[in-house]
């Protein structure tokens, strides 16, 4: 991140550099200055590497004037990552040498080679293990895994059972290794696909009749981007009314109104649309946004904090903290689980030697402590702790990668046991705009002609209706001609229009209008609004306008029906005739029309009532007036909640580009994930269970215990895994 804080006016080159550029600009103007990146280079490489950022080419001397930067997160954990594979690496040598050659090592005095070959190795892999387990003791944390690691391998060691303790150490450590390198993957893949914030904004000053600044422009490769200054700052550093400056190939910092340049820009990143949208002076654009065309000046409307990118992000960061039922279980199994488990290794160690008769005391407590050290490996409940939050994290990337935010594994629960789901009809199923759905000419005129005269008279009128008619006649046959344009146009309030078009009286109003200036007509009961056009006094036909269906509404229905859930439901504020016809068309089990937003909660309401509901109440709306029932639903949805706080406020999941058809893609990744964990919780217990009998008995030894605690956790994890990566058809 750029910060650029001793100075106010700071530029991208200092000042002294700055000034020894332009001097010699006007000294050798023929002479070829130092190579710069140019756009088309770095657009090149940039599409070769899959990144859509440009890189800045006078970012560079920034870095050169203000120091080097620290080091990326990614850098750090890296080496981390690295310095821990060297501890295992050395360690496993150590191993191997002190298990290979362990007898006549063992039979030095005092077994002092064997000591100096393996209590060095299980320091490399144990002593974080041991630092763990002493800072949660200290923390009033006794009985966890990393207590139950060291407890069975000290104990181990003071039996004289070394190779054994450094065996469940370095395979504990691989274990772990191995589990971060998976979670990482599945974080990694979240980071990848919400990296929609670039590290600087470019802060644009004017300053009209500038040289300076018309020299600079001309350095920085940018003669035609208009006279100001540029500063290169960090995006919380740009407060809301500055004008920023984003060049072709740059990701968009912050949300705001394009106040100069025309260009396209790449919006898949939050919305998931492939197209590439056009802006304009006056066009509102979002943080993450890619400028794919020219030049762009932008007045940032609302801070670093407060863009639809940050809050996506924020959002996917606390998904994690929000435990589904499952996890909070497994938290508190562990719990009682582990103190329960220590109690018993204490009882299998001291108890036998004493209740039992032994020839040798000695001999019988080091077996049964060896029995007692072997439950407590076997024990860990590792495969669990592990794999069950990073399976709902995996879900919940998975979710992500689709365009859907799911803010907590307990609503990836919710959303598995779905029983009903309800929907809010305009804007959810519906376009939320009126269309016309059908043209019916009459008595020999055709559709063209039809069109032509219901849009020439609708053409100067603002209703919603007028504005449909006039659309389709513009997708059907293009705009109107001066010859077919109206005159004399009367608007008759509640009933239509009279005008002329070509010589010719045009009526376009309700059956109402035409009782009322007796016009014969036979299409006196048509569902839905419909607009009926009067030629001459003759009846030509109507037009059907309506709310048209979402595109993959009817699909996605289906889709749910075929999940097993019970019931599907709509809520309109419409009339029940509009309502009806809509939930037919879309195979809707029930429907209730006529619904002020109060009432849509207490219909709900009785829905949660249902004593025939099996499982929670899904409420999916268009985020905004529905904010309401998306909070009293068992799970709320919202669709299209990109730009609406309102949505992402009140919402449980969010559909990022508005299509219906991720609802049930949204049930099914969570009907997986939830299967994933019970897989996982039924195998560790299942496989543990059988060990922890078999070790009590004397039949598994510390190998097999080992093999046990880090291969259930091990597969576990991987079989978590899945839930990142499966494919959702």
């Amino acid at each position: 991140m750029i910060e650029h804080r001793d100075n106010e006016h700071l530029c991208l080159i200092c000042e002294e550099d700055r000034q020894k550029k332009i001097s010699e600009r006007q000294e050798a103007p023929d002479e070829a200055e130092e190579p710069m990146v140019s756009y088309a280079m770095l657009k090149g490489f940039s599409s070769a590497l899959g990144e859509p950022e440009v890189l800045d080419a006078n970012l560079k001397a920034s870095n050169l004037a203000l120091g080097e930067p620290e080091a990326p997160k990614e850098s750090r954990e890296n080496k981390t990552s690295n310095k821990t594979l060297a501890r295992i690496v050395l360690a496993g040598v150590l191993f191997l040498i002190g298990s290979i050659f362990n007898t006549a090592l063992h039979t030095t005095p005092f077994s002092i080679a064997e000591y100096i070959v393996l209590v060095p190795a299980y320091l490399l892999v144990g002593g974080p293990v041991l630092l763990a387990a002493f800072r949660n003791i200290r923390h009033g944390k006794v009985f966890d895994e990393m207590f139950l690691m060291s407890i069975a391998t000290i104990g181990a060691m003071i039996i004289h059972q070394l190779p054994e303790a450094v065996g469940v150490m370095l395979f504990y450590a691989v274990g772990e290794y191995l589990q971060d390198l998976a979670v990482d993957r599945s974080r990694g893949s979240i980071v990848a696909l919400m990296d929609l914030r670039p590290d600087s904004a470019r802060i644009f000053e004017k300053n009209e009749g500038s040289k300076e600044a018309d020299e600079l422009n001309k350095i920085d490769g940018l003669e035609d981007s208009g006279t100001g200054i540029r500063r290169l700052v960090s995006p919380e550093e740009v407060s809301v009314g500055a004008l920023i400056e984003v060049l072709p190939g740059e990701r968009i910092p912050l949300d705001g109104e394009v106040m100069e340049g025309s260009s396209t820009v790449d919006t898949s990143s939050l919305t998931g649309e492939s197209i590439p949208r056009n802006v304009s002076p006056g066009d509102k654009v979002l943080a993450g946004f890619v400028n794919d065309g020219g030049r762009l000046l932008v007045r940032v409307e609302k801070g670093f904090g407060q863009t639809a990118a940050a809050r996506i992000l924020e959002l996917v960061e606390e998904a994690e903290s929000n435990k589904a039922p499952t996890e909070k279980f497994i938290s508190r199994f562990a719990a009682v689980y582990t103190p329960v488990v220590v109690g018993i290794a204490a009882i299998i160690a001291i108890v036998p030697p004493i209740v039992l008769p032994s020839p040798s005391f000695g001999a019988s407590l080091s077996n049964w402590v060896y029995r007692a050290l072997v439950l407590l490996v076997i024990s860990c409940p590792c495969a669990l702790v592990v794999s069950i939050p990073l399976g709902y994290f995996g879900g919940i990337g998975s979710a992500a990668r689709k365009k859907l935010l799911i803010k907590g594994a307990n609503h990836m629960d919710t959303l598995a046991k779905v029983d009903t789901i309800v929907f809010d009809k305009t804007g959810t199923l519906t376009e939320g705009r009126f269309s016309v759905l059908e043209v019916v000419p009459r008595n020999g005129f055709s559709r063209e002609q039809l069109l032509l005269w219901a849009s020439a008279a609708e053409s100067k009128s603002m209703h919603p209706i007028a504005r449909s008619i006039c659309a389709a006649r513009s997708i059907d046959a293009g705009a109107i001609s001066k010859e077919q344009e109206a005159e004399d146009i009367q608007e008759i309030k509640g009933f239509g229009v009279i005008a002329r078009v070509g010589g010719h009286e045009i009526i376009v109003g309700n059956d109402r209008f035409l009782h009322k200036e007796e016009i014969i007509h036979e299409d006196c009961d048509v569902d839905g609004t419909v607009a009926y056009v009067i030629v001459d006094r003759s009846y030509a036909g109507y037009l059907v306008i309506a709310d048209a269906i979402k595109q993959g509404a009817v699909e996605a229905i289906a889709s749910l029906k075929q999940l097993g859930l019970r019931k599907t439901v709509m809520l309109s504020g419409d009339s029940a005739s509009v309502a009806q016809k809509v939930a037919k068309r879309l195979g809707i089990d029930e429907f209730y029309a006529e619904l002020l937003p109060d009432q849509k909660v207490a219909q709900l309401n009785k829905l949660k009532e249902d004593p025939k509901k099996d499982g929670s109440i899904v409420f999916v709306g268009d985020g905004m007036n529905d904010a309401p029932v998306l909070v009293h639903a068992d799970l709320g949805i919202a669709m299209g909640g990109l730009g609406s706080d309102a949505a992402i406020e009140a919402a449980d999941v969010v559909v990022m580009d508005d299509d219906i058809r991720r609802i049930p893609l949204a049930v099914r990744i969570a009907k997986f994930t939830r299967k994933i964990v019970l897989q996982n919780i039924l195998f560790a217990i299942s496989v543990k269970g059988a060990f922890i009998i078999l070790g009590g008995i004397g039949v598994a030894n510390m190998w097999e215990a080992v093999i046990a605690d880090v291969g259930v956790s091990l597969l576990a994890v991987m079989n978590s895994l899945r839930t990142n990566g499966y494919r959702y058809s």
